[in-house]
């Protein structure tokens, strides 16, 4: 009925599309031994298109039968924008995706989910100089149906699941900071057996009271994948994204194709298609299957990532990287899995190899402007002649993008996705964001610490 209603509401006048979204979500917040939410919530909606004018037409709205109000909205807010428009090509369309999971999370009560999440959070609470174990678990159903009046109609169900926790460790008057997820796929088994894991962290969450703060300077690093997947996403994977680039002119000089951005051994790749991660998807908003797009490959800027029109601007082919929060916006172009390629080393040799440096683990956050960027790390461990020694803390990362890349000298052969997604832009957070990295090295990099 969906999709016939749908179809039924478009017609030949320029280019149209929407889609219409039943969506369920499931939110579990825990602190220390306290249920603080629990919160089992559905909705649903579609978002109307047109590219009639110079631009997109957009109209979202609630009811399925305001399907074809909607889209003559569109056309007449489209009708009214001057400027050059112009759509690439993509491939028409009839696909049914429908999930087939091992462990549905559908499948397991609210109250199963609840005892789960306590254990957890009450496994770390009980541990000595652990004050504080807040967790969260989340869950998001999809049921899309897309159409557009070129042919194409999508009917595909998307799920995620995770959990995720941050660790607070006090003595006197120092407190430390950690994160750990799991999860992050369609699957509620990586949910289970997880109080090794819960410990490892609750342990390291500790251990960083005694950890001297590092000394600032420039230091010889080797990032962990943690580390690694959020350089890569916040500092290089935005810039890549073509409808940034498209509003600024000092970009498209930057970010021209060719251009060497590191060493031959440098390859980043974005690819949805890759399952099991946060960032996995068969198609995007516009009904374009994700690609596996070289970013940069041998060290070389060798793609972008698109929408259509992106893509039409550019003269450059379609990604399938079009993606909403929810049918209350219009898609925007976002990563998929983003994540640099392994190399030829293990992690070992990146270590023997490092007469003075550090070891980051865990990502902490931050932010970038431009080509520059600052982060902040969970901790570390110094690296004095090519051994691990003392644990460090308080960490700062910053530098220049280009200047970091071509300063990446070692990679190791595995790659590691992290396990929570989650992305912000243009007022879209998008959990359906992963990146990941194998372990790498990058010669003087600049830290700061006391």
């Amino acid at each position: 009925m969906v999709l016939k209603t749908l179809q039924a509401a478009l017609d030949q006048d320029g280019y149209q599309d929407i889609r219409f979204e039943e969506m369920a979500s499931t939110i579990i917040k825990v602190k220390n031994e306290d249920i603080n939410e629990v919160n089992v919530s559905e909705k649903s909606g579609g978002h109307a298109r047109a590219l009639i004018g110079g631009g997109y037409g957009k109209y979202s709205f609630n009811l399925l039968e305001e399907a074809q109000a909607a889209v003559q909205s569109s056309k007449d807010f489209s009708a009214q924008i001057d400027g050059k428009k112009g759509l690439a090509e993509a491939p028409v369309v009839q696909d049914t995706i429908l999930l087939d999971i091992d462990v549905d999370p559908r499948n397991i009560s609210v109250d199963d989910k609840v005892k789960l999440l306590a254990h957890y959070c009450k496994l770390a609470y009980d541990q000595e100089e652990l004050e504080v174990a807040e967790g969260e678990y989340y869950e998001q159903y999809f049921k899309k149906t897309f159409v557009n009046n070129e042919g194409t109609s999508i009917e595909q169900e998307q799920m995620i699941c995770g959990m995720s926790f941050r660790f607070t460790s006090k003595r006197d008057n120092l407190t430390q900071n950690t994160r750990l997820a799991f999860g992050g796929t369609q699957s509620f088994a990586d949910m289970y057996d997880q109080d090794k894991a819960v410990l490892a962290k609750v342990q390291q969450t500790v251990d960083l009271l005694s950890a001297k703060p590092l000394e600032g300077g420039i230091y010889d690093v080797v990032l962990d994948n943690e580390v690694g997947g959020l350089f890569i996403h916040e500092a290089f994977g935005h810039l890549s994204e073509a409808d940034n680039l498209l509003s600024s002119d000092a970009l498209k000089d930057t970010m021209s194709l060719g251009r060497e951005f590191g060493s031959s051994i440098l390859n980043v790749v974005d690819d949805p298609g890759e399952t099991g991660f946060p960032g996995s998807y068969l198609y995007d908003d516009e009904g374009v299957k994700g690609q596996r797009t070289y970013l940069i490959k041998e060290g070389k800027l060798s793609g972008r990532l698109h929408s259509r029109l992106t893509a039409g601007h550019t003269g450059e082919a379609v990604t399938g990287h079009a993606r909403a929060k929810n049918f209350e916006f219009t898609p925007i172009v976002r990563m998929g899995n983003i994540y640099i390629e392994p190399g030829t080393h293990s992690k070992e040799d990146l270590i023997a190899a490092t007469k003075k440096g550090v070891y980051l683990f865990g990502s902490a956050g931050g932010q970038t402007s431009g080509d520059a960027f600052t982060f902040a790390v969970q901790g570390g461990y110094l690296i004095e002649d090519g051994k691990i020694t003392d644990m460090v803390r308080d960490i700062a990362l910053s530098g220049d993008l280009f200047t970091t890349l071509k300063n990446i000298d070692m990679i190791s052969d595995t790659v590691s996705m992290r396990k929570r997604g989650g992305c912000g832009k243009a007022g879209q957070i998008l959990s359906t964001s992963g990146n990941g990295s194998p372990y790498v090295r990058i010669q003087s990099m600049p830290i700061g610490g006391k």
